[in-house]
């Protein structure tokens, strides 16, 4: 896998990925940028919680459970020196379907945490990552 973050003025850098998707991240204007785009740190959190809830919505679907929709709702601490890792995130999964199986949804959850979600395990070795989960029908 290869990206690339090119500079573009004051903090301002476009990010682009080998799949050829880009994405514009900014500092804030505390820091010299002026609040265009998404803070690189903020990226991290969101490469999870796309990654964890792509492993829970298909092992749902694996499980032939009829979910509708899924969405993640993630907080996180960081230190307060440098570097100023996460030191705790926790996620909290949305998930909605036709008499959803909770049993299912935990194992779905927990498979990700444990053994899919590289993202997270990745993360989990400087915070301490947490989930739970809420099923709507």
């Amino acid at each position: 896998m290869k990206t690339t973050v090119k500079w573009i003025d004051n903090m301002m850098m476009v990010g682009e990925s080998a799949s050829g998707h880009a994405v514009v991240m900014d500092g804030p204007e505390a820091l010299g940028g002026k609040n265009l785009g998404i803070r690189p740190m903020e990226m991290l959190l969101l490469g999870m919680g796309g990654c964890t809830t792509i492993d829970v919505v298909s092992t749902l679907k694996k499980m032939r459970e009829n979910i509708h929709d899924c969405h993640t709702e993630i907080t996180a601490e960081r230190a307060d020196e440098h570097p100023k890792v996460f030191t705790k995130i926790h996620i909290h999964f949305i998930v909605a379907g036709e008499n959803l199986n909770e049993k299912k949804v935990a194992k779905a959850v927990s498979l990700s945490a444990e053994k899919y979600c590289s993202a997270s395990i990745m993360l989990g070795k400087t915070a301490k990552v947490t989930h739970d989960f809420k099923v709507h029908e």
